[in-house]
């Protein structure tokens, strides 16, 4: 068989709105984890009845340290984000049943925050997931075409 190498590859780009309150937790190390949920819709026309449809699918999203604690504070249910990251499995075991499941989720490396809040006197925020040249820095905020 011929080996053929392929690109790791895995990166998301979704945009959404949460569908409930984000939760933040800390390790026992001290880090913090925020997860939340969002719901991405889809608008088609079907080809049958020629009306216009909706679909929607949920997301579940974690983000970690500074941007974990961010995303804790300063978003809430229906919030509009755009993420940014990778598709991570794991892997836990049911505490009612004891039966073994998995989880899909998005780790993201950035999340924007496509709302301006009160604070932020006209710019709109964004939480980066990896401490990098820019991160927190205000130039890495982008103001949002709409």
């Amino acid at each position: 068989m011929v080996d053929i190498r392929l690109p790791e590859q895995n990166t998301v780009l979704l945009a959404g709105n949460l569908v409930k309150d984000p939760d933040l937790k800390y390790t026992a190390s001290g880090t913090a984890m925020c997860r939340f949920r969002i719901g991405v819709n889809r608008r088609y026309k079907d080809p049958k009845s020629g009306e216009w449809k909706d679909d929607s699918t949920f997301v579940n999203v974690v983000t970690w340290r500074e941007a974990g604690e961010r995303c804790g504070k300063v978003l809430k249910k229906g919030s509009p984000v755009h993420v940014e990251g990778r598709l991570r499995s794991y892997e836990y075991q049911d505490k009612e049943s004891g039966a073994k499941r998995s989880m899909l989720e998005v780790e993201a490396r950035r999340v924007q925050i496509l709302e301006k809040s009160s604070s932020s006197a006209g710019r709109s925020g964004g939480a980066d997931a990896e401490p990098g040249p820019s991160a927190g820095a205000d130039a890495d905020i982008e103001e949002v075409p709409f």
